[in-house]
């Protein structure tokens, strides 16, 4: 919205700023964290008092979990308010990829929004119906992944990239826009998946955006693709924006879920947040780079995947419990001990993640 004051410049002055998608993000990242700071406090009151007790925990799930009991959860709508609010104040709005990031985001955050409030109304677990997530996962994604694909270059349109090799590509055809519906509906569902500790889902997710994002910056340009050798994505570098306020909008809701939590994220946050990962992934053409970037959340999904799949099998379980962080606690590690390991994990990958963009 603010890119319009670039019309009042005679190119030297300060409005001149507002060209530049750095100084823009820099806005982004900043309103996001006020916005954190400034309406968090209400919103937690308001959860509060409407949620009675709380975020309802799981029965067979660990002991130390049952001191949470009465926590709000639906946080992610400050995450979620945030990052709009940003975006839309300092993104290019005639930018479709931007468009596509929210829409994604937005669908995926009712979806999620959904779900909490039938677990605390209902004061169970069980939520919305798995299928009709899935369906509505399904079907959102579809759109983002066709709605991408109209907006590709000519050369990259229905093509999956590989990172490293860098003339490599396959062509994927119309079976592009189911593989793109994949990679944004497991990135949501493993991200909700890894959500399981008091900041522990929130600081892998700014982690892995905060590298899409510098991805999506530089191969939205021309000359960093020349000289990196990556395949160029004419307007991908809006994303930053985005990305930016998704980091803002996470600090400022890290500071009310540090442990222990004043509120949770919720599925509301983290399909969010985990879909727009996915949204990023596609619209930059680094789905790929997205299992390392974001190697946590897989390694988070495929835990329970392994656990399901052996237990129907044999009866056993390969974890003491799914998803992985759980079966650290129930080892005996201490939650911020997880916690602070998995970030560092995280950033491990993300470095290598964003090493691909160098290595050819």
């Amino acid at each position: 919205m603010l890119f319009w004051l670039t019309e009042l410049s005679d190119g030297g002055d300060f409005f001149n700023l507002f060209r530049y998608i750095t100084f823009r993000a820099g806005g982004a990242f900043l309103t996001a964290l006020l916005f954190g700071f400034l309406f968090g406090p209400p919103l937690i009151n308001v959860l509060r008092r409407t949620q009675g007790k709380g975020q309802p925990i799981r029965s067979d799930g660990p002991e130390g979990h049952f001191a949470k009991a009465g926590t709000p959860t639906m946080g992610g709508l400050l995450i979620v308010g945030a990052l709009l609010t940003s975006t839309l104040l300092w993104a290019r709005l005639d930018n479709p990829f931007v468009w596509m990031v929210l829409f994604v985001t937005m669908g995926y955050a009712a979806i999620g929004f959904a779900d909490d409030y039938a677990k605390v109304s209902k004061q169970n677990t069980a939520g919305v119906s798995g299928r009709v997530r899935l369906g509505l996962g399904f079907l959102i994604a579809g759109i983002a992944g066709y709605w991408a694909a109209q907006y590709h270059p000519e050369p990259l349109a229905g093509h999956l990239a590989f990172p490293v090799f860098k003339d490599t590509l396959l062509y994927l055809g119309f079976l592009f826009v189911p593989f793109a519906m994949i990679v944004i509906v497991g990135a949501a569902n493993a991200v909700n998946l890894t959500d399981g500790l008091d900041g522990l889902a929130i600081m892998p997710v700014m982690i892995a955006t905060s590298t899409l994002g510098v991805i999506a910056y530089a191969v939205g340009r021309v000359d960093f693709t020349e000289y990196l050798d990556v395949h160029y994505v004419p307007g991908t570098g809006e994303i930053l924006i985005f990305a930016a306020g998704v980091v803002g909008g996470g600090l400022g809701f890290l500071w009310y879920n540090a442990p222990p939590a004043a509120v949770f994220m919720g599925d509301t946050g983290s399909l969010a947040l985990g879909g727009a990962l996915g949204a990023i992934a596609v619209a930059t053409k680094h789905e790929l780079v997205l299992a390392i970037v974001g190697g946590l959340f897989v390694v988070e999904a495929l835990s329970v995947i392994v656990q399901v799949l052996y237990f129907k099998r044999t009866g056993k379980r390969v974890f003491l419990m799914a998803p992985i962080h759980h079966h650290y606690e129930k080892k005996g590690w201490a939650e911020p001990q997880i916690v602070i390991r998995f970030w560092i994990i995280s950033l491990i990958l993300a470095i290598i993640g964003l090493a691909t963009l160098k290595v050819r």
